[in-house]
């Protein structure tokens, strides 16, 4: 499962690089009324990094939680904790 998951991790990672390469020109971001000039390939990257935390965060949580919601209680710990 590992082999896949690195699979799909490197061929993500080659789209974004083909992406970066290919499109070498400026652009301009307006968020807000500010600007900001920027190449395609920092853009690219930023994007990819922000995604990349972005998602590693939310599986973390969904882990968590779902590891949370399927542990058993020990029968009477309720009662041995007070």
């Amino acid at each position: 499962m590992r082999l896949i998951y690195f699979l799909f991790l490197l061929a993500f990672t080659g789209a974004a690089v083909l992406l970066a390469y290919e499109n070498q020109h400026s652009v301009t971001l307006t968020i807000f009324d500010q600007s900001i000039t920027t190449n395609v390939p920092v853009l690219v990257g930023l994007s990819y990094l922000a995604g990349m935390l972005s998602g590693w965060t939310v599986v973390g949580i969904l882990r968590r939680s779902i590891h949370h919601v399927l542990e058993r209680p020990i029968p009477g710990e309720y009662a041995r904790a007070r």
